[in-house]
């Protein structure tokens, strides 16, 4: 299945989607904003999401700033290549930001997202100015390990080869993934679903002492806090800059 026998249409009123050639991958896209001005906002949606999830959120970031939208490969419009990792994604979000001229922009990324983004920060501090991390705990091993993902029936949003291999890349992630919080520079915010989050709560405020100066905030909205509670969301972020 393509991205495109997918996504043959857009929501009303979304911005259209454009591309970006990124590390030998076509990389979608969608902006809405001012071009100039601020630092630019690039948004980095979870596992099975894509650029459209943050449509709320974009719009009203677009009033004050330039928002960029990213489909990560394997989602969405992007390229599906079949084969996938948290480095893989780091590298989707580093390529990105490098092809586009987008040095310096702030990252705001959620679950999955967030693992590239977080990852990204450690490996090329100069291309990330603030660092948000929604629902993003550090990658520890998973006690219990998930057991196997069964794919649903019918035709989906994104290539299913990624649930597996994140889920492997969560029960065993990297102990340097880990390690390297502590060498993040960028100001960050870690946001926090509270108890109702399917992760443990612990982890994030593990993350925030992990990662030099980062500042957490709970949002009791579980793990989808930027859809279920944008304007607390959106709140916490301007608080922090964004």
């Amino acid at each position: 299945m393509t991205p495109e026998a997918i996504h043959d249409t857009d929501p009303p009123g979304a911005p259209a989607p454009l591309t970006v050639r990124a590390n030998g991958l076509r990389l979608a896209y969608r902006i809405r904003g001012a071009q100039h001005g601020t630092p630019p906002v690039v948004l980095v949606h979870g596992r099975t999401a894509d650029s459209l999830d943050w449509a709320t959120v974009a719009a009203a970031l677009a009033n004050h700033r330039r928002v960029l939208a990213l489909d990560l490969s394997g989602h969405g419009r992007s390229d599906w290549p079949g084969r996938y990792s948290l480095p893989g994604f780091r590298d989707d979000l580093g390529g990105f930001l490098t092809a586009l001229q987008l040095t310096g922009a702030d990252i705001v990324a959620h679950s999955m997202g967030g693992f590239a983004a977080a990852l990204l920060a450690q490996d090329a501090p100069g291309l990330v100015g603030r660092l948000v991390l929604e629902e993003s705990p550090p990658l520890l091993p998973l006690d219990p390990p998930r057991p196997p993902a069964e794919r649903p029936a019918g035709p989906l949003g994104f290539d299913w080869a990624v649930v597996p291999a994140v889920d492997r890349a969560l029960n065993a992630p990297d102990p340097a993934w880990y390690e390297g919080l502590a060498r993040i520079a960028a100001p960050t915010l870690i946001v926090a679903g509270g108890p109702s989050s399917p992760f443990p709560q612990q982890g994030c405020a593990r993350q925030a002492e992990r990662i030099p100066g980062a500042r957490l905030v709970t949002i009791d909205a579980g793990h989808l806090v930027h859809a279920r509670e944008p304007r607390a969301f959106l709140d916490a972020l301007a608080a922090f800059g964004v």
